[in-house]
């Protein structure tokens, strides 16, 4: 496609959708049917690993609530099938990839597990997937996001299963909803955390920007270390290259230290800001200095006020158990592995359907494949070829209310797209097997994007 397609026709050729969007009403799940066969009774024990201390568990400690949310929920109907109670175990990721997996390998072998969920950041991500698919644990990891853990670590998962939508769609939605709003930006600067996550997004952001606003040039790239809670000399350095937008893929503790310190230093006087996990935290850790209309995203998967709750019974219901348990509103991670584990749930009861009594791990695995599921975030459906779990990317722009004393999306300014318009279908190419680039889609926005239709 030319890059000089006018901006506005080529989003629309994608199906991107703004504005006061809503989705139809879901209702809640039938009630659950009694299992065929001999069922035991002795407990399920799931292990789950998540970020529960540092800069990080503003972003990954809701990943336990909704985890521990799904599990009651399951436990007060009498357990999966009715008869088993799930048991969880907990330990903190926050040490990086070696202590992870080394806990990983010992809630297998010495605690037993059956099955394990969790895991947020990228780099632990990367080494934790293929030693569960060594240990044949079987897995849904809260995030799974990362392009390359199933195009290159994992290729033909068996056992592992990712549930948000992957990175490149993050970084190609922001992409599209930077052309949508502000077209006329000429100097873009990016300060990204520089490990995997951040190169990761950049790559695909670049990839979409080139095509979409070909005019526009990159004047500052700064990239600070995992942790970093200081961004003095990289806010100083962004500055100096005179932005017109700043695009940051920071997340957690770093992004609240950063756009505090930047509001210090005016930084944002005169640029605007585009972020695409930023609003990915527990609500209530942005403040309300927060700038108005910035791009607010939650990695494309969910905030709390999408869909509204007179448009969905079970995001209404979600919330609402989910800040009677906890006491705060939850974010996309929470989401995600609530909606994991009733995915799980839902396999559970279709393999013993299929089969009788409890299941075998491959039967789940296989009634995994394929499966859709009506969530609080919409639709999830998890991709029968890669295991890994699509619904339309959502963005949204920050906005003070008054029902809020946070900041939260613009009911008026909300972006949705359907996925397949960013992603390479499960047939494309992965890399070193057809193509050099370093992503299938990096290829396939390149060479094909969009796709007619």
């Amino acid at each position: 496609m030319s890059t000089t397609v006018d901006r506005r026709t080529f989003l629309a050729s994608l199906g991107v959708t703004v504005g006061a969007v809503t989705l139809g009403d879901v209702t809640a799940p039938a009630a659950q049917e009694s299992p065929r066969g001999r069922v035991p009774e002795t407990p399920v024990k799931f292990g789950h690993i998540t970020i529960l201390s540092g800069p990080g568990a503003v972003l990954g400690a809701p990943s336990l609530k909704g985890h521990t949310l799904a599990s009651e929920e399951i436990n007060a109907a009498g357990g999966l099938l009715g008869r088993r109670r799930i048991e969880t175990i907990t330990a903190d990721e926050a040490a990086g990839p070696d202590a992870s997996v080394k806990e990983v390998k010992r809630m297998k072998l010495v605690e037993k597990i059956d099955f394990f969920s969790g895991i947020i950041a990228a780099n632990n991500q990367l080494a934790v997937g293929p030693v569960v698919e060594e240990l044949k644990l079987l897995t849904i990891m809260t995030e799974g996001c990362i392009d390359r853990l199933f195009e290159v670590e994992v290729p033909n998962p068996h056992y592992l299963f990712g549930m948000t939508n992957i990175l490149s769609a993050d970084g190609v939605t922001t992409a599209m909803a930077v052309a949508r709003t502000w077209p006329e930006a000429q100097r873009i600067a990016v300060i990204h955390p520089d490990y995997a996550f951040g190169r990761w997004f950049q790559l695909h952001f670049e990839a979409a920007r080139q095509k979409l606003m070909p005019k526009a040039q990159i004047v500052s790239e700064a990239w600070a270390p995992l942790g970093t809670t200081e961004f003095t000399s990289h806010i100083t350095k962004t500055g100096a290259a005179k932005p017109d937008l700043i695009v940051t893929s920071m997340w957690g503790g770093m992004y609240i230290a950063f756009y505090k310190q930047a509001l210090q230093h005016g930084l944002f006087t005169k640029a605007k800001l585009a972020g695409n996990i930023n609003f990915g935290v527990v609500p209530h850790a942005i403040g309300k200095d927060h700038p108005e209309g910035a791009l607010a995203g939650v990695h494309s998967n969910y905030h709390f006020t999408y869909p509204a709750p007179a448009r969905s019974a079970l995001n209404k219901q979600f919330v609402e158990r989910y800040h009677q348990r906890w006491k705060e509103y939850p974010n996309y991670i929470a989401e995600a592995a609530y909606t994991g584990l009733h995915l799980f749930k839902a396999a559970v009861e279709k393999a013993n359907k299929a089969g009788g009594g409890w299941p075998d791990d491959d039967a789940i695995s296989k009634a995994l494949e394929g499966l859709s599921l009506s969530a609080p975030s919409g639709t999830v459906t998890i991709r029968r070829e890669d295991h890994r779990a699509f619904k339309d990317v959502k963005v949204g722009f920050s906005k003070n209310l008054p029902d809020y004393p946070f900041p939260v999306w613009d009911p008026e300014r909300i972006i949705t797209v359907p996925v397949q318009a960013m992603t390479a279908p499960p047939t494309w190419p992965k890399p070193g097997k057809g193509h050099d680039d370093p992503s299938a889609t990096v290829n396939w926005i390149k060479t094909t994007w969009p796709t007619s239709s």
